[in-house]
Parts: C-alpha cells; structure tokens; sequence
C-alpha cells in the first residue's frame, strides 16, 4: 500500500495550435504525501519551490486522490476513470497477482501521443510489469515512447537504489536519493532523448516519503535527530522539492518563466502518518478524509488565475479531461470518464462549472469501504459481505466485491465537520436517500466493468 505526490506540468498554446505549437506536459507524483506535510497547506516542511507553484496559480482546498492506495489511484489519474474500470483494484503486488493497468484502457500519454507529443514517465511505476511468471504491459505499451521505473517503491530505500529499470532492461545500483536520480532521469531525457521540434509529456512519479525512507543528513538535522522518524519523512520531502527546483530551472531554460507550462501538483494519497494529515479523520488505506484528501496545485502564469483558493471538490479523476479542456484536445471517445473538466475553475472566464458525477472511492480492505463526495456532502458505508482477513489483496474477492451491497450509511457535512465527527444520517434522511441512490448507481456502473482477474 503507498501514498504519493503528483505534480503535472503543461505548456499551453493558443487555442487552435498545430502539433508543432502545442504545449509541453509534465506530471510530477509524490508517493504516500499528506494533505498537511508541505509548507503551503500549513505543513511543517520547507518547500519553497511547490509554495512558489501555489502562489503563482491556483490551489485546491478540497483536492482528492483516486484511491487511498497507491496503484488504483495512479491508474486514475492516468485515464480519468475510476480504477476498477482499468483493471485495478488495489495495489499491486506482480509477483503474486494477474493485476495490471488494462491495455484497453486509454491513458494521458496515449492521447497526447496521438496529438504529436513525444512521452516519456520516470519513477516509480505500480501499475504492473512483467515477472518471470506474469506478462504484464509495460510502460511502453501504454503510450510511454521511453520509461525509467521501478515496480514498487525505491529498493532498498530512497538512498542508492538497485531496482530501476530503463525500457525493459535493469539499471542495477545507483548512487543517491531517488528523487534527485529521478529527476537526474527527466532532465538526461530532455537533453538527449527527444526531438526538440516536438512538444513533450514528461511523468514524473516520485518514490518520497512512501517508506523505505531515507534522506541526507544534512536535510533531516533540519527537522530533528536523525535517528527520528519524522525529521527523516520531513526531509524526503525536503529533498524532493529541492529535485523539483532543479526540474524547473531546466524547464525553465526550455520556456522562460514557465509562460507556456501548465503545472499540476498534487498526491495519491493521504500519508501515514497521523499528523500529517491536517487532523482530519483516518490515513492512508482508509476512506475517510485523512486517506484521500491531499494537496493539489494548478500552475500556468498568464492564463490560470494566481494566488487563488478554489474550494470547489476535485481530484486525480479530473486531470486528463482538464488537460484535455485546457489544450482543446478532444477526450477519448466512447469511453466513460468519471473525472471532470475543471478548467472553468482555473481560467479566467465566465464558464461555469457542473461535476457531472460525484467523486466516488471504493477500497476493499478499508472501513468504511466506500465513500462518496457531492457539493458539501461526505457519504461512506460498508461491505455488506465478510473478506477474509488476509491483508493482501486477493483476486479471488472480486466476484464478492462486484455482487457486494453496503451497510451502516453515514453522512457528513464537510462544510462545517471535516473531521467528520458528526454524522447526519438520521438528520437529513432526504439527502441521505439522494446520496445514496447516486453512490449506488455509480457503484453498479463501476463493478459492471470491472474485470474478473482470478478467472485468467
């Protein structure tokens, strides 16, 4: 199970731009990042470089992962739908499950690809790869012309990883912290590794602060002793920020003062650890708030609104149908997204917003099992069936998980109670009759897609 930071970055052009003309995207994911750890959602870690991304553009207070769990909410975020649609369930572990990111599926990078983009993703991947006992699509295979991965998190740990993979073939040990290789990576690629005469989409998923942690002294002694726990999880973020920085500085190079870049930051989750998520409810693995509410920052100077504060409701669902509003790039067609447009939120301009379907999460291991946003409303529930107590994710649940109903309703005003304290079921039983009735009609969509991986 993990938690992540994403931050995505894309340069925009006119509106009727050629291939040649369009902008360059870049996704930056942090791993098992919490709502309230970096220095602009009031965390306690210096991250001058992300604070200058928010108080250049817009931040969302309200922004969501697509799943309490690493894999389901990467997948999300690629495709825009919700991850029992792709294939994935939980997180992945490839020695053991069939679980992969589906090939049907239609990612980000194989819609920018068709619109004349060269792709590539670096970092942690976890969304399946081949095993001596499994194929599994890589990267490639899912829009990415070149991939530097890991399968999980950084082996050992962030410090001189052995577990890098670069188009297909294993790295072997590297000397560092994740971050800054990662990063080392990115910038190699844009150097040598693309046309210039093309725009690109660069996906960049970090490893930091998801655990085996580690990070250099002379950043931990910052935040404590470093045998402390928490003054080592505060510098990986640190030291991410600062691998940022040096990310930007070459964009920067690439497109002065960012003017045709849109930047998105935000997490796959919320952490785990208890006071890093800003003292809402629950943790990673868990649906309540404290699990899936992170940080998320939309950054493009001249055309998104800067220094603002939206407390509207998104999420990773809504990414690639707002990259695709704010390229005028038409979605995937005849494919369901879950995830909306949000760019009426970010421009400047007198569209209006309307969701077309509330955020939904389901994870099987959580209670409550599932949970629901819509406007101020937090509704969560219940199997209504027993899982055996295995903390690994087993394929053999999904007929249970796709037949399952819910129980143990609750409702909870996120405008007044975000620690979701109080609950209003028997208060407002109209909107918990509404809410309900769209949760389950959601649910019955997403489980009639889902794919039945202990059958292969």
């Amino acid at each position: 199970m993990k938690r992540i930071f994403f931050v995505v970055l894309l340069t925009l052009p006119s509106q009727a731009a050629t291939a040649a003309e369009r902008p360059n995207v870049v996704i930056l994911l942090a791993d098992d990042l919490g709502y309230q750890d970096i220095g602009c959602y009031g965390g306690p870690v210096k991250t001058p470089t992300l604070d200058g991304l928010a108080a250049g553009g817009t931040r969302f207070t309200d922004f969501y992962s697509g799943c309490a769990v690493c894999s389901p909410s990467r997948a999300t975020l690629l495709t825009g739908r919700h991850h029992i649609r792709t294939g994935v369930y939980s997180w992945i572990s490839d020695g053991s499950q069939n679980s992969h990111l589906l090939k049907r599926e239609v990612t980000l990078a194989e819609v920018l690809k068709s619109e004349g983009y060269a792709t590539a993703h670096v970092g942690k991947w976890h969304l399946g790869l081949p095993t001596g006992r499994r194929d599994k699509p890589t990267p490639d295979e899912h829009g990415f012309d070149y991939w530097f991965a890991t399968w999980n998190n950084a082996s050992p740990s962030h410090e001189n990883p052995s577990n890098f993979i670069r188009n297909g073939k294993p790295v072997g040990k590297l000397e560092g912290y994740a971050c800054q290789i990662v990063v080392d990576e990115a910038i190699t690629w844009l150097d040598k590794d693309r046309d210039p005469k093309t725009p690109f989409f660069l996906n960049v998923w970090f490893h930091e602060p998801h655990a085996p942690i580690a990070a250099p002294d002379e950043i931990v002694e910052d935040y404590g002793k470093l045998n402390d726990r928490a003054a080592v999880y505060s510098g990986t973020i640190d030291n991410t920020d600062r691998a940022i920085a040096r990310l930007l500085k070459k964009l920067e190079a690439l497109d002065p003062e960012l003017k045709n870049t849109l930047i998105i930051y935000a997490s796959d989750n919320g952490s785990y650890r208890d006071d890093r998520t800003g003292g809402l409810r629950g943790a990673k693995g868990q649906n309540w708030e404290g699990g899936i509410r992170v940080p998320g920052i939309f950054h493009w100077p001249g055309k998104i609104i800067a220094d603002q504060a939206v407390n509207e409701p998104a999420g990773l669902v809504d990414v690639l149908p707002t990259v695709c509003g704010l390229l005028s790039i038409d979605p995937p067609a005849d494919v369901h997204l879950d995830g909306s447009d949000v760019a009426p939120l970010l421009l400047e301009n007198d569209a209006k917003f309307t969701r077309h379907q509330p955020l939904f999460w389901h994870l099987q291991k959580s209670r409550p099992i599932v949970a629901m946003r819509d406007g101020k409303y937090s509704l969560v529930a219940d199997p209504d069936y027993e899982l055996s107590r295995n903390n690994m994710f087993q394929e053999a649940w999904i007929p249970k998980i796709k037949s399952g109903g819910y129980t143990n309703f609750r409702l909870y005003d996120l405008s007044k109670d975000p620690q979701q304290t109080q609950n209003l079921a028997g208060d407002e039983p109209e909107a918990l009759a509404r809410l309900k009735k769209k949760l389950l009609e959601i649910n019955a969509s997403i489980m009639s897609d889902g794919n039945d991986w202990h059958l292969e």
